[in-house]
């Protein structure tokens, strides 16, 4: 028991450092302020089939907020908590789907992307602007212009990287279960 519990905490540390260090130094600009293409979220995707959704949301929570806190000096909290909601919820779509187990299907690739969409729309163009505008008092244009563009580009992110490293952790998962028999 207590070794599952190292093991966790030492994902947990592991997957917010490789997080935020791709929020840090792999971002592509989006044009419009504060916005940038987070490769991060691919790694999310990955991070949540292999741990589940409170992981996720953990991994995501501490990510984003020493990222901020070390790019920009303070933690923007909206966003943060923003990022583990969508961490939550990415976790649950990949707990329901059983992407951490069984074979990677078409099916399974397509529902994900679909949950994914819909947690991008909840975090990025609902959550986070709007706790823009309640906590900061940032105008509701800007913020939900900006909430646009970082849900589009994450779903894009998510679609592509992260099933490609989705694919990846079940090759290398059947791989390891083969070994252990």
């Amino acid at each position: 028991m207590r070794f599952k519990k190292t093991k966790w905490i030492l994902a947990l540390i592991i997957g917010s450092l490789i997080f935020t260090g791709l929020m840090l130094w792999f971002k592509i600009p989006t044009g419009i302020d504060h916005t940038q293409i987070n490769l991060g979220m691919g790694w999310l995707a990955v991070v949540t089939a292999a741990g589940g959704p409170i992981l996720g949301m953990l991994v995501a929570l501490f990510g984003h907020a020493v990222h901020d806190l070390w790019f920009i000096g303070n933690a923007w909290w909206s966003w943060v908590i923003a990022d583990g909601l969508f961490g939550l919820l990415l976790g649950l779509a990949a707990q329901r789907l059983k992407l951490g187990q069984g074979r990677l299907t078409w099916s399974k690739i397509w529902q994900f992307n679909l949950w994914q969409l819909v947690a991008n729309v909840i975090a990025w163009m609902v959550i986070a602007p709007l706790g823009d505008v309640l906590i900061y008092g940032s105008p509701s244009a800007i913020v939900f212009k900006q909430g646009w563009y970082a849900g589009i580009s994450n779903f894009v992110v998510i679609a592509t990287m992260g099933t490609c490293g989705l694919w990846l952790y079940q090759k290398i998962h059947h791989l390891r279960q083969g070994k252990d028999a």
